[in-house]
């Protein structure tokens, strides 16, 4: 099996990315007074359009902008929301601190006494799933901010496997909830966006965190004519993004190429270290500067993925892949080692002949079943 995407899954994710721009680019006609099914329950409505009653539901960062900017839009010229909410978790993250700080009512999860009085809810990363009671109790449903352009990365971590699987477009999506499975409601709204290259996923987070609650303050803004314009999520296209843990840090040298490497350390690096094992113990990579260049006095003499050589001139690890050699500057044994540091002290006895070693104080090993992170990518298509 191959452990990354191939050509057949990166043809199709092409074609779906496609679709995807076509329908989200699409003109519609969302003309206020237009015709189109009202939402459920009008006699708990406190008008058909805003100023709405809103209940927030998040925790992190990424839903703290969209807070942020229904907070300030309480006071702004449109009037967007008349009052606002919040249902969080605990007292240690972001959505709490900054509801406590700007006086806004929290309710604890599961909230109770919410009937008849809120208009629309709003999910931004919030990861727990909501029934169906839950949701009628709201005219407008709720809506979700979602970092991918759906059904392309449906699950909780569609910023990393952006970035893991080399997409070059992404997008926010605004959609209604569906009763307890993720992701998979009809779309209200959707925007683009470019991914820069070589962007790490927090800083694609970010950048889609400030484009996702501009879209909301949109979406909010023509409620009921973008819902009577929902479409269905595609079919076919569907991919599914798992949470990112531990296993996915383990190096494959010998199937992972550079470019590959490069993905998963902009992917996770600003999480979890990549390791890999030498002489049995675990090591953590440190400092990742990518692709290097290596010239070999033999070129007869091929080296094995897990082959270490030491750049003296850049102060470089570099650790032969599937298809070439990637470079850190440091690694974390007992202690945080330079790569100098590491050389002198472990390997200068099986580098001195200034040649990638393969003995076994030479190489980095792969971790058996470190590429179930792998299986687990190369199964994320629904």
């Amino acid at each position: 099996m191959t452990m990354w995407p191939n050509g057949r899954a990166a043809a199709a994710a092409a074609a779906a990315t496609r679709r995807l721009l076509q329908l989200c680019c699409a003109p519609t006609a969302l003309r206020r007074g237009s015709g189109g099914r009202q939402p459920r329950d009008s006699r708990w409505m406190s008008s058909s359009g805003p100023p709405w009653r809103l209940l927030f539901f998040g925790s992190d960062h990424f839903a703290l902008e969209s807070l942020k900017l229904l907070t300030a839009s309480r006071s702004s010229g449109e009037k967007i929301v008349e009052s606002l909410e919040v249902v969080t978790f605990s007292a240690d993250v972001p959505v709490m601190k900054f509801a406590q700080k700007n006086h806004l009512p929290v309710h604890r999860w599961p909230p109770d006494n919410v009937d008849e009085r809120f208009d629309v809810g709003v999910v931004v990363s919030f990861g727990c799933l909501l029934h169906e009671r839950l949701i009628n109790k709201f005219p407008y449903g709720i809506l979700n901010v979602h970092p991918s352009l759906l059904p392309r990365w449906r699950g909780p971590a569609p910023i990393f496997h952006t970035i893991l699987h080399g997409d070059t477009v992404t997008g926010v999506t605004i959609m209604q909830i569906r009763p307890l499975r993720f992701d998979v409601g009809p779309i209200l709204n959707q925007e683009l966006h470019q991914v820069p290259v070589d962007c790490t996923a927090e800083e694609l987070g970010a950048a889609l965190a400030t484009k996702g609650a501009h879209l909301l303050i949109n979406t909010l803004m023509t409620l009921s004519e973008r819902i009577a314009h929902k479409r269905e999520q595609e079919k076919t296209g569907a991919t599914f993004a798992p949470k990112i843990n531990t296993s996915m840090s383990w190096m494959v040298w010998e199937e992972q190429t550079c470019d590959q490497i490069h993905r998963l350390y902009r992917a996770i690096g600003s999480r979890m270290h990549l390791r890999t094992v030498w002489m049995g113990r675990t090591i953590r990579l440190l400092e990742f500067v990518g692709k290097c260049h290596i010239s070999l006095s033999d070129q007869n003499r091929k080296p094995v993925p897990g082959s270490v050589t030491y750049q003296k001139e850049s102060n470089t690890l570099a650790v032969c892949c599937k298809d070439g050699w990637v470079g850190f500057k440091a690694v974390l044994l007992k202690k945080r080692l330079t790569a100098a540091d590491f050389y002198n002290g472990y390997l200068h006895q099986s580098l001195q002949r200034k040649e990638p070693c393969q003995t076994v104080e030479g190489l980095f090993v792969s971790r058996k079943g470190g590429n179930a992170a792998h299986q687990m990518r190369e199964n994320s298509a629904l």
